[in-house]
């Protein structure tokens, strides 16, 4: 293993007190327990978004906080999920008491700390709704999953629940927004490599030389498909179809249901892709995958989705949610309405995403 680090269990704290010292003008860290906040929180009437996962992801979800996106993110050691007290900690420094949206990626960890957080600061008076994200169409469960695994789409729904938040909608309104995006969207990765975890020090799986895997999670888990290497065409293909031929179907989900003060389980429908659709396409390197073949990837995309009468009209491209050095990519679709275009464009000024300021 080679990688600039001093000793791993200092990995997690060393990276976030860089990032405190570089930008001290957007974020504040705080390290016991940990989690990154906007300098300006907490804003008063405005509903605070928070999400967080494992560390290994960077920039999601900490690189995301700021001005227009997140009010505050848990990070949790490598590739684990940060722990209820965090979160409930991160609450309670950025709520503004127009409540607090957690944005969730489906892994049973995540969803087991934040259901125990959303319930412990509700216990405290503080307004908690979480939504989950499962975009990921390579697999139906996996090894860190009931159901689909959340990826790419909870970029996409951190940015446009953040402009939203930002521009005064209520908690409600939030909630039923970020699950239309997630409704939205779909994902799908591959992997020409394995990461390496600084704890242990080798390789989470093996790769041949000449092997690729489809449908890779971002932890390492099992996707589809083990294969001889393709062309980045080839692979682009193999992604971009999956992703739009997957069928609708229906799926259950836990949320808090304000009626009855419990968790419910709730069936939502998933939208298929159809002629005219207007698209946000990201294509997001897994960590170790330069831009430039990353447009190569994008290059493929744009043409399969016009030969299905599908219109990119926004894009995103690069490092977003990495898993460590893993090389490697994934492809994200989500379906638009003017809505979503218009938060989308709104200004936003993180670490790791800004525009329009």
């Amino acid at each position: 293993m080679k990688k600039l680090i001093n000793n791993p269990p200092d990995f997690v704290r060393e990276s976030l007190e860089g990032m405190a010292i570089a930008h001290p003008d957007l974020i504040q860290v705080n390290f016991d327990p940990y989690f990154v906040y906007r300098t300006d929180a907490p804003i008063k009437g405005k509903v605070a978004i928070i999400s967080g996962g494992g560390s290994g992801h960077e920039p999601m979800h900490a690189g995301f906080v700021g001005m227009g996106m997140l009010d505050a993110a848990c990070p949790g050691e490598v590739f684990t999920s940060p722990t209820p007290d965090q979160m409930l900690a991160a609450a309670k420094a950025v709520n503004g008491e127009a409540g607090i949206l957690y944005i969730v990626k489906n892994y049973s960890g995540d969803v087991m700390n934040f259901e125990m957080a959303t319930e412990l600061a509700r216990s405290e008076g503080i307004q908690v709704l979480n939504i989950l994200i499962d975009d990921d169409v390579a697999v139906k469960d996996s090894l860190y999953t009931q159901g689909r695994r959340g990826v790419g789409t909870t970029v996409l729904a951190e940015k446009i629940c953040g402009a939203a938040a930002q521009q005064g909608y209520d908690l409600q309104q939030l909630a039923s927004l970020c699950r239309r995006v997630n409704l939205h969207g779909r994902s799908m990765g591959m992997a020409l490599t394995s990461c390496t975890v600084p704890a242990k020090g080798t390789p989470t799986f093996t790769l041949g030389n000449q092997e690729m895997e489809i449908g890779i999670g971002i932890h390492g888990e099992p996707g589809r498909e083990r294969m001889n290497l393709k062309s980045a065409d080839e692979v682009a293909e193999m992604l971009a179809l999956s992703i739009i031929e997957d069928a609708s179907y229906t799926r259950t989900l836990r949320e808090w249901d304000e009626k009855t003060g419990e968790w419910q389980e709730v069936e939502l429908v998933n939208a298929n892709f159809a002629k005219g659709d207007r698209l946000l396409a990201f294509v997001n390197s897994m960590g170790g995958t330069p831009i430039s073949e990353l447009y190569i990837i994008y290059r493929k995309l744009a043409e399969i989705c016009q030969k299905h009468g599908l219109q990119i009209v926004r894009n995103l491209i690069g490092a977003y949610i990495t898993s460590l050095d893993m090389q490697g990519c994934s492809i994200t679709l989500l379906k638009l309405d003017d809505e979503m275009i218009h938060l989308w464009d709104a200004p936003v000024k993180t670490t790791s995403l800004r525009w329009g300021i």
